[in-house]
């Protein structure tokens, strides 16, 4: 197959949709494919583009290692003259592929719009449908979802940046507050008092509009993949020091994961239970990752849905696939295969 690994972009995950990128071009280069990594923003600026597929090019010679700190976009943005998301002959080169692996996060990738966009270029593209990846990309619409469809998630309320703050609505302290459009636990700020509120609040405004409030749950970490509407086995996270933050997420050796998670069979497939019902009252398809915590009583709390999981050295999904028996390469084919084979608009 030609295949195109769509990565980069303009999100704050960008340098994680990079390093995603590259393992995935690497894996899907092993399976036989004729595969190119691009970048969305940057695009292709060569009047070829119509012969990048018969290239003797190394793709991914020049991305390294993720940062300790999310990229400065502004600087990204410097490297293009011209207006808009999709660089130079971007869309042209995924019209001549057989599929686009989706290999973005974040904003601008993981929220639907360029899935939109792929459908209405009747471009074959792997993971969820844009309604679904909206729904999920969006932290206060999907735990609207989630409490409508009896999903246990923290309580809490959405905040926008144009309204006042009624204070006397929010949760007990300590509180997370979060971006709600924003990934990678980028915008993510635990919350002790009233005095450290406002400053969480005017820094994660900084990456949106609107901020989700919600309870802080102290208890153990869990994230649950789900392949074609099947939960996959629990995984464990648990940091050397911190939350799991940007820094925690990407730097290898940060944080000990482990796979399955050692937990009583009842708990486990209660967790996969909650995985599934959220995939499908988020209405996604193809697949996902589902974010959890589990209090010091035992009570499971749903926090959100990665409709893009990342791909890196360090990401959950993959290790989830292994244990089924799923090694990278072959995780990423069934991917493609999965993805292929939902109806498209």
């Amino acid at each position: 197959m030609k295949i195109v690994v769509l990565a980069g972009g303009t999100s704050t995950e960008r340098d994680v949709s990079l390093v995603t990128g590259k393992m995935v071009y690497q894996a899907l280069l092993s399976k036989g494919h004729q595969v190119i990594l691009l970048d969305a923003f940057l695009g292709y600026e060569a009047d070829d583009w119509q012969e990048v597929f018969a290239k003797d090019k190394k793709w991914d010679e020049e991305i390294s290692a993720i940062a300790e700190q999310d990229p400065d976009l502004d600087e990204i943005r410097k490297k293009r003259s011209t207006r808009g998301f999709f660089g130079p002959h971007v869309l042209d080169i995924c019209q001549i592929c057989d599929i686009v692996f989706m290999a973005l996060h974040g904003a601008n990738g993981e929220d639907g719009k360029v899935q939109a966009t792929l459908d209405l270029f009747e471009v074959p593209y792997t993971g969820s449908n844009p309604l679904g990846a909206a729904v999920s990309m969006d932290k206060g619409i999907s735990k609207q979802l989630f409490r409508e469809h009896g999903i246990p998630t923290p309580a809490g309320i959405t905040l926008k940046k144009s309204e006042a703050v009624d204070k006397a609505k929010l949760p007990p302290f300590p509180v997370v507050v979060k971006a709600c459009n924003s990934g990678s636990s980028v915008g993510v700020y635990i919350v002790q008092s009233e005095a450290e509120f406002d400053k969480a609040l005017a820094d994660a405004y900084h990456f949106d509009d609107e901020c989700v409030v919600e309870q802080y749950i102290k208890g153990r970490e869990f994230s649950i993949g789900v392949l074609d509407g099947k939960a996959l086995p629990v995984i464990e996270i648990a940091p050397k020091e911190g939350f799991y933050d940007y820094k925690n997420k990407y730097q290898a050796g940060s944080t000990v994961e482990t796979c399955p998670a050692e937990l009583s069979e009842e708990k486990t497939k209660e967790m996969q239970r909650y995985a599934e019902q959220a995939f499908e009252a988020l209405h996604i398809d193809s697949y996902a990752r589902m974010d959890a915590m589990m209090n010091e009583n035992g009570d499971v709390y749903l926090l959100e849905a990665n409709t893009l999981p990342g791909m890196t050295p360090t990401s959950l999904l993959p290790q989830e696939a292994a244990v089924i028996g799923l090694d990278f390469p072959d995780l990423c084919q069934k991917l493609i295969e999965v993805s292929l084979a939902k109806p498209r608009a």
